[in-house]
């Protein structure tokens, strides 16, 4: 078996190359890298290990000529090269370049080959966009709602749909959760990333190492032929119970590596109060089910960060106070927090990630008055994190049609049903029974556009004119749209009245719509 991975020098990455080369049968394991330098002693340390069963492509992931070499005569394409957060924050063009245009070239190259690989892509949790404690669980299928001025959600939401819509012959997308990994507090220790994190954004967490051990998991039972099912579907890499927190358990479970918590650390009006992204997934078993890879905890994790990080345990050694001035504190300065976007009056982030200067001036001041759901404020904080309980109160969203059906018996009617939930129509006269075949569809803003069944109901994509930003312009699509309503009016108000835009650089802007939410 031949396997092509982009992304191997990443944290997902790299676990899924080791862990598929304990694999006998995989006989070659290609590797694309870029030409940048730092690339040239990781190419090395590959071969070193590896030997003749790896193979080094060097090249950009959006130049198509070098895809199609990349894949050429490989079984497997598994593509998990991504700009992410912070890295796409700072170049809007990188994350472009990698999650969007790379994806695209990748796709072009597989389908313009005579013998196609299976294309295993990961994609994100992020295009759901941002929840909190009264939406926090969700399901393939949801809205797609990437929080505005996300570029690493937006370039993922395009390249995805793009793979969808490609007719490849054979095709996964697995939309990441978020992930725990060797260099998580190195990594957040660096930028103002972290106070983006809304302390009640619901976060459900795999390893690193679990990623990339259900990529060996689908190499081999996919060999053995166990798993015809898979294929052709999306689902959600969940991790189970023990992995689902919020923002605020989360930054706890890592200080307390280092003798801190939450509260020692931080001051609550540090962080933004929504535009992040997170969910517990109630479908995340689906997975499990069939490959059987969840196997740590998110405090497994921690423990094997302290144990490489021997450094991380001396934290326990020095006051509190000076790790918060030191180490946090200086951060808020950086250009990526929210509290120098406040200082500097960004007045485009602030309405984004604040609702803005009233969202500023309500920001609490001590924990004392915080309300945290890990904490009980808004129910029982373990009753809100088991998914039985999600479903029998009403915690999940609605898709629009009836979803006892399974795909093989959809008709007109889900057709008719999903699109009048999204407020449009769909224009078929009949709909021929393939979920896969592209159907014609007309938005309530009166664009048409083609795209198959499993892409609208399964998939949760809408209009790629008016809903695939940006600009993103979800307040008045909320007005039109229920589907979009049910979730976006949890932390926007109904009066809000702009939609948020890019400039020609790619920076934040604002526009301001006629009516507003109402229009």
């Amino acid at each position: 078996m031949i396997i092509a991975l982009t992304g191997a020098s990443g944290n997902m990455g790299g676990q899924a190359l080791a862990q598929a080369l304990e694999l006998p049968f995989v006989t070659e394991a290609r590797v694309l890298l870029s030409g940048k330098k730092k690339n040239d002693k990781f190419a090395k340390k590959l071969k070193r290990r590896y030997g003749k069963r790896i193979r080094i492509f060097r090249g950009d992931i959006s130049d198509l000529g070098v895809c199609r070499m990349f894949a050429d005569g490989a079984d497997y394409l598994i593509h998990m090269a991504a700009v992410i957060p912070p890295a796409s924050d700072a170049s809007f063009h990188a994350s472009y370049a990698s999650n969007q245009l790379g994806t695209e070239t990748l796709v072009n190259a597989v389908k313009s080959l005579p013998q196609q690989p299976k294309f295993v892509h990961i994609s994100t949790v992020a295009l759901y966009g941002n929840r909190d404690w009264r939406h926090p669980w969700g399901r393939v299928g949801d809205p797609l709602l990437v929080s505005p001025y996300d570029s690493y959600a937006m370039h993922k939401l395009r390249g995805e749909r793009y793979l969808l819509e490609a007719e490849l012959d054979c095709w996964v997308v697995l939309r990441q959760t978020a992930m725990l990994h060797a260099n998580m507090m190195k990594t957040n220790m660096s930028d103002g990333l972290m106070f983006h994190t809304c302390p009640n954004a619901p976060l459900e967490w795999v390893s690193a190492r679990d990623s990339g051990y259900l990529i060996k998991r689908i190499l081999e039972r996919d060999a053995a032929k166990e798993v015809p099912q898979f294929w052709k579907k999306i689902y959600n890499i969940g991790a189970g119970r023990r992995g689902r927190e919020t923002g605020f358990d989360t930054f706890g479970a890592g200080f307390r590596v280092i003798g801190g918590t939450t509260e020692k650390f931080f001051k609550p009006d540090w962080f933004a109060t929504r535009n992040f992204h997170g969910l517990w997934f109630a479908d995340g078993d689906e997975l499990e089910r069939l490959f059987g890879f969840q196997r740590q905890s998110p405090d497994d994790v921690w423990r094997e960060i302290v144990k490489s990080h021997r450094i991380y345990a001396l934290g326990k050694l020095v006051p509190a106070k000076l790790i918060y001035f030191f180490v946090f504190r200086r951060l808020l300065k950086h250009p990526n927090s929210p509290r120098e976007w406040i200082r500097r009056g960004d007045a485009a982030r602030v309405q984004a990630y604040f609702g803005g200067e009233a969202g500023v001036k309500a920001l609490p001041k001590t924990w004392e008055e915080t309300k945290l759901v890990a904490k009980g404020d808004f129910g029982d904080y373990d009753k809100l994190r088991d998914v039985e309980y999600a479903r029998e109160n009403g915690m999940l969203l609605s898709h629009g049609y009836d979803e006892t059906k399974p795909q093989e018996n959809w008709s007109l009617d889900e057709m008719k049903d999903a699109a009048k939930f999204r407020g449009g129509i769909c224009l078929e006269a009949e709909y021929g029974g393939d979920p896969y075949r592209k159907l014609r569809w007309r938005c309530g803003r009166g664009h048409e556009f083609s795209s198959s069944a499993y892409t609208v109901l399964r998939g949760g994509h809408w209009c790629p004119e008016c809903c695939q930003p940006a600009p993103w312009d979800f307040n008045r699509l909320a007005a039109e749209i229920p589907f979009f309503a049910q979730v976006w009016y949890d932390t926007h108000d109904r009066s809000e009245e702009y939609a948020y835009a890019l400039d020609e650089n790619g920076n934040p802007a604002l526009t301001k719509t006629e009516g507003g939410g109402n229009g």
